[in-house]
Formats: structure tokens, C-alpha cells, sequence
């Protein structure tokens, strides 16, 4: 190979500018980097997420319980972010001057609490580095010497084209497009297999109920699952005026992504709106209170935080009455209201749209990529970041964090190409 190896990294979003500044640090600058953009503008996606402040990270350090956090790609991804986590992304923005802070979720973003700062962060980078953008540069097609039996001698050389009849060889080529079908049946045509993508991380749009009068209350430790034999996920949920979102929906919507999709996002849905406490658990507790102290009036155990509004919606189901006292509730009252407050039933009739981080669930099978490498099985000196992979992660800043790891584990592997 060549001493100044050229690379092409396709796609100008956040694993794409992040690979193009850990492949510089990697090769010390020895090496040409370009960048290319389908679109006018760097780092869209950044620049709204966590609506605007750039929601970078997750303050979970921990490899095994951060992996926990994917649907899709956990497994590999337990011994990458080994290699680059949170602890790393930290630090690699720290040294560029832009500190981020935790929220007591454990989001972390940069104390400005602007996206702007990530993206001249990069953008400064970048330009420091000289390595360039090419903006409206639409990808046609990617012809690898090893895949057409070309001159072996070559060194896998890459003829990468573009829209416009432009082409242009390259040693190395990084696909980071993310979500992209045109990218992906490129890719099938060099051997890779595409799981089919389907979307995940959106809301949760329900059938006519009268829930949604209580839109923009947050009940802070809900549990949601699909009926019958659903995995449930815990978290905050938020009522809104077309139905369920917030991180108890996006993660149902993230894990069952696949099972929504095939049902056409027509679905019953169980909620418990305090957890994974039992309803006869409950119930035992409201009939001690009835024998033990009948002239106390029926409120919600204060553990549950349960905004007054929306006990009042949970007595109405029930009909009952506020203010009763325990002695005027019957034990079949009290079952009811058990039930409705650990198995109120849902309808959901349609997906929503969650608009600050748009993920697809699908993308380049696992199977065909060395994730030590981020180096394509299929062929030799192409190499794959972020969400053009079958990897996605609920809502929390773990998909950036995905964004960041496997583009390290990029630029170390194509480090290790060039110097062997």
C-alpha cells in the first residue's frame, strides 16, 4: 500500500466525523482523509438531539449493564465499549475543551446545554486536521478489487462513485451513513446480508381514550408491555394528546420493535403505572387499611408519586368517588382499583413519531463485520460505523455512544490494516 493511504469515509454525521479524527490520531496524520455528504449540511442529526443540547452520552460506565441498554447489538457491543466507553468520551471531549454534565437520569450533555458546541467541536477538529467535507456527494456505487478479481497486487482498492458519473479510487472506504436503503443495497451487491430495517423509538398512539385529557402528566415509575406475553419495560412515562411516549413507550417501542412492526403497530397493551408492584399485592395493602384504619380517606401510597390529576383519572375508571373513606369501599372496589392501577388495558392503533432521535432497528448483519475491527467479513478494507449497522439502542444518549465506539474500534482496525 501506498505511504499516504487514501480513505473515504461516506456519510459526514457523528460516527463519520468522529472515525475521520480517531483514524487521524491512530496514523499520526500519515494517511489521506475525505469525507463525503449526500447533503448540504454536517452532523443534522446532532444538531437536534435531546432537543437541541446534544444529548452525547450516558453516565453508565459499567460495560455489562451499558450493553443491557441495546435491543439489538448488546452482545458484541459488552466487549467494545471495554475498549471505548462512556468514561472515554468524556475524557476525548474534555481535552478538546467541552466538559459535559449529568442529569439525574444519567443524559449526559455539554454544559452549555447547545448542540452547536459538539458540532464546532468537531468542525474545529476537523479543520485543524485539514481533513475536508465534499458536500452533495450522493453515493452510486462501491466496486472493491477484491470482490471483482481484479489484480490482487492492487491492494483492494476501492472505485467508489459518485452521482454525477465522478468516481474516485480509494485503499480504505468507512460507510457511515447510518439508516440509508440506498447505501445498503450497494452493500448487498458486495455480499452483505441487510436485516431488514424497521423502525424503533417512537410514541405510542392509542385507540380513542379519554387518558389523553391528562396530556402532559409524567408518571414516574411506569411498566409497559404488549398482551399477552410482552417483555415489560420500566421508566417515566409521558401522557400526550395522541397517547403514551417518554422512556417507559421509547423502550417498548426500541425492543419490540420487530413484534409492532409485524402486528402493524395494532396492539393491546398492559400498563402498570407503579412499576412491577402486583395487583393483589395492592389489594392486600388497601384491605389491611380498611380493617386497621376505615375512617381514613383513599389516597395513593405517596412512594408512588402519582400526580393528583391522575388519581383522579384511576378513581373515575373505577367509579369511584374521591374522598371515600376505606370503610365505604367495598373489597370488589378495591380489586378494581388494584387492577387499574397495575393493569390498565390500551389499544394502540399506530406509531408515532419520536422527532429528536429517529432509529431504525436493521441495517448490515453483525455476522458479516469483525466488531474488533469494525472490518467487513465479505470485504477486505471496507469498514462500518454506527447505524448503517443491525445495532440500535434505546433512548439516553446510547446510540451516540454506539456512534463513538465502533468508530474508534474503525480507526484502530484500519491503523492495524495499514501498518501490517
Amino acid at each position: 500500500m501506498r505511504k499516504k493511504p487514501k480513505i473515504a469515509i461516506i456519510g459526514a454525521g457523528a460516527s463519520g466525523c468522529f472515525a475521520a479524527l480517531q483514524i487521524y490520531e491512530e496514523l499520526q496524520g500519515l494517511c489521506d482523509i475525505q469525507i463525503f455528504e449526500k447533503s448540504k449540511e454536517p452532523l443534522s442529526k446532532l444538531k437536534i438531539s435531546g432537543g437541541g443540547r446534544c444529548n452525547v452520552t450516558h453516565n453508565l460506565f459499567d460495560p455489562e449493564l451499558l450493553s443491557m441498554r441495546y435491543p439489538r447489538g448488546n452482545k458484541e457491543l459488552r466487549w467494545a465499549f471495554e475498549s471505548f466507553g462512556p468514561n472515554d468520551t468524556i475524557n476525548w471531549f474534555k481535552k478538546r475543551g467541552v466538559t459535559l454534565k449529568a442529569e439525574p437520569d444519567g443524559r449526559m450533555f455539554p454544559t452549555t446545554d447547545s448542540s452547536e458546541t459538539i458540532i464546532q467541536c468537531f468542525l474545529e477538529e476537523l479543520k485543524s486536521k485539514k481533513i475536508p467535507i465534499h458536500f452533495e456527494q450522493g453515493l452510486v456505487g462501491i466496486y472493491s478489487n477484491h470482490t471483482t478479481n481484479q489484480d490482487p497486487n492492487r491492494n483492494n482498492e476501492f472505485r467508489v462513485l459518485w452521482e454525477g458519473g465522478i468516481e474516485e479510487n480509494f485503499d480504505i472506504v468507512v460507510i457511515a451513513t447510518g439508516s440509508n436503503r440506498k447505501v445498503w443495497s450497494i452493500l448487498e451487491k458486495l455480499g452483505h446480508k441487510i436485516i431488514t430495517p424497521v423502525p424503533s423509538l417512537f410514541t405510542l398512539t392509542l385507540e380513542n381514550t379519554d387518558i389523553i385529557d391528562l396530556t402532559g402528566l409524567v408518571i414516574p415509575n411506569s411498566e409497559i408491555k404488549i398482551l399477552p406475553k410482552g417483555k415489560p419495560q420500566k421508566g417515566p412515562m409521558l401522557i400526550t394528546h395522541w397517547g403514551l411516549s417518554g422512556p417507559c413507550a421509547l423502550r417498548l417501542s426500541a425492543w419490540e420493535a420487530r413484534t409492532l412492526f409485524e402486528a402493524d403497530y395494532k396492539v393491546e397493551l398492559s400498563v402498570n403505572w407503579i412499576g412491577g408492584e402486583k395487583s393483589q399485592n395492592i389489594e392486600e395493602i388497601y384491605l389491611r387499611k380498611k380493617e386497621k384504619t376505615p375512617g381514613e380517606k383513599l389516597i395513593p401510597d405517596p412512594e408512588w408519586k402519582l400526580p393528583s390529576r391522575f388519581w383522579e383519572w384511576i378513581l373515575k375508571e373505577t367509579k369511584l368517588l374521591p374522598n371515600k373513606r376505606y370503610s365505604d369501599i367495598s373489597k370488589s372496589e378495591i380489586r378494581a382499583l388494584s387492577l387499574a392501577l397495575t393493569q390498565t388495558k390500551l389499544r394502540m392503533v399506530a406509531k408515532g413519531v419520536f422527532k429528536e432521535e429517529f432509529v431504525t432497528a436493521g441495517g448490515v448483519s453483525r455476522k458479516d463485520i469483525h466488531f474488533q475491527t469494525m472490518e467487513s467479513k465479505q470485504t477486505p478494507g471496507l469498514f462500518f460505523t454506527g447505524e448503517v449497522i443491525d445495532v440500535d439502542g434505546v433512548t439516553g444518549g446510547f446510540n451516540f455512544q454506539n456512534a463513538w465506539t465502533t468508530a474508534t474500534l474503525a480507526a484502530r482496525g484500519i491503523h492495524k490494516t495499514i501498518v501490517t
